[in-house]
């Protein structure tokens, strides 16, 4: 597959178009923010653990029917993907209270949360990605009533693997985000799924091991990703 030209620069990954109009190839870098891109920070062996990471759950949601943007990994930082009409609203599912849901609703961090929270959010950085529902999602016209209805129940049927996937690998899945885009006709799982986009704690010490360490000072991020990864099976060498 050859590497076109560049189309798309994100806080931490950047996008190629191939010389096959319906795939990209994503390129996962060392680069690492919170706050909106306030905080920015390079990290060592970050792009390609999160490429690996991404990879590997992918694999794992399109083998229990969830289906995803993702074809095949291209190189330690590369992957190849289905080029997608994105839908500019991210799916969140939260399992225990922490972040934003905490500081909003006055919530201690760490309370089980049954059934799980789900939220939508505009993608928007500037607007720093405000909470939106399903009646703005319809006004504004990012999606229609049948797409929110499949993206929620992707998120769930997500949460449902990967919850399993994490608790076998003695960690507990906090929240996530996910986003959807259309391909032929239908919706699929677009983005990432790496410890960026989702809060994993330690099962027995809660120790955190997502980016809430980079967001809050804690050091030995990369590690912690590649901690999880180890211990899920991910082949990092």
């Amino acid at each position: 597959m050859k590497k076109g030209k560049h189309l798309f620069t994100g806080k931490a990954k950047t996008v190629y178009e191939t010389d096959d109009p319906q795939r990209l190839i994503l390129l996962f870098r060392n680069d690492t923010s919170a706050f909106d891109g306030e905080k920015v920070e390079r990290l060592e062996r970050k792009g390609a653990t999160n490429n690996k990471f991404n990879a590997f759950i992918m694999q794992k949601l399109e083998a229990a029917g969830v289906a995803t943007h993702f074809d095949r990994l291209l190189s330690e930082n590369e992957s190849l993907v289905k080029r997608l009409d994105m839908i500019p609203v991210e799916c969140v599912v939260r399992n225990i209270s922490a972040g934003s849901l905490s500081k909003r609703l006055g919530v201690k961090e760490g309370e089980d949360l049954n059934p799980p929270v789900f939220e939508f959010f505009l993608k928007n950085d500037p607007l720093h990605d405000p909470m939106i529902n399903e009646y703005h999602i319809r006004a504004f016209g990012w999606a229609t009533d049948g797409e929110v209805e499949v993206m929620q129940k992707m998120t769930f049927s997500t949460n449902e693997v990967l919850k399993k996937l994490f608790a076998d690998a003695g960690l507990l899945l906090v929240d996530f985000k996910l986003e959807f885009g259309r391909f032929d006709g239908k919706l699929v799982l677009g983005d990432e799924f790496t410890p960026d986009g989702c809060r994993l704690w330690d099962a027995r010490t809660r120790e955190k091991m997502d980016k809430d360490r980079f967001r809050r000072d804690l050091g030995g991020v990369v590690e912690a990703y590649e901690e999880v990864a180890r211990r899920l099976g991910v082949p990092l060498d």
